[in-house]
């Protein structure tokens, strides 16, 4: 399942106005479905940035989920005009781009948060099921001499892997829309 972040990190939603977020999402959709053969289920906008109208835009577009609203562990049904539409959690205290390039976080400590994180959601997760987004980047956590600091953060994930699903958003958006109403908050 394709998921779209927006024509370019260059400009932001947020300094947009009605219209050119409107061009901006459905421009961004036409280019993915002419070169993938399918249009996105999901966005992640450019700068995690949208405006009062974006949930509308994106639902009127044909999106299922949206990533950018980091409220809780789990998804949550957002109502628009057009229908509703998923929030499915999106990590910005762990994504790596903002710990290790603008914060400076060394990448062991990073790592030891990312453990820690799943560590405590597995054990909240005995009441009800939560969602460990993991954001990397190819250009940080993906480089050589980080990697063996990650790795670990794999290898303890996997030694759950029994009570764990590995999914990706398009997966987690899927499966959501199959459950019975009232399940999901929102719904």
């Amino acid at each position: 399942m394709l998921k779209s972040h927006g024509r370019t990190d260059a400009e932001r939603q947020v300094d947009m106005n009605y219209e050119q977020e409107r061009t901006c999402i459905f421009e961004a959709t036409a280019a993915i479905e002419k070169h993938e053969g399918q249009k996105p289920l999901g966005w992640l906008a450019p700068y995690i940035s949208q405006t009062h109208d974006s949930l509308d835009l994106l639902k009127e577009a044909g999106y299922h989920y949206m990533m950018d609203w980091p409220l809780d562990d789990q998804p949550v049904w957002f109502r628009t005009k057009h229908g509703r539409i998923l929030s499915v959690p999106y990590s910005h205290d762990l994504n790596d781009s903002l710990e290790v390039v603008s914060r400076r976080t060394p990448q062991r400590d990073l790592c030891d948060d990312l453990i820690d994180q799943f560590d405590e959601l597995l054990r909240e997760s005995e009441r009800r099921p939560l969602v460990m987004p993991i954001v990397l980047h190819s250009f940080v956590l993906g480089q050589p001499h980080r990697l063996r600091q990650f790795r670990r953060v794999v290898e303890h994930i996997l030694k759950h892997r029994d009570r764990v699903w590995l999914a990706r958003p398009g997966e987690i958006c899927k499966f959501i829309e199959s459950l019975a109403s009232g399940i999901v908050p929102g719904s």
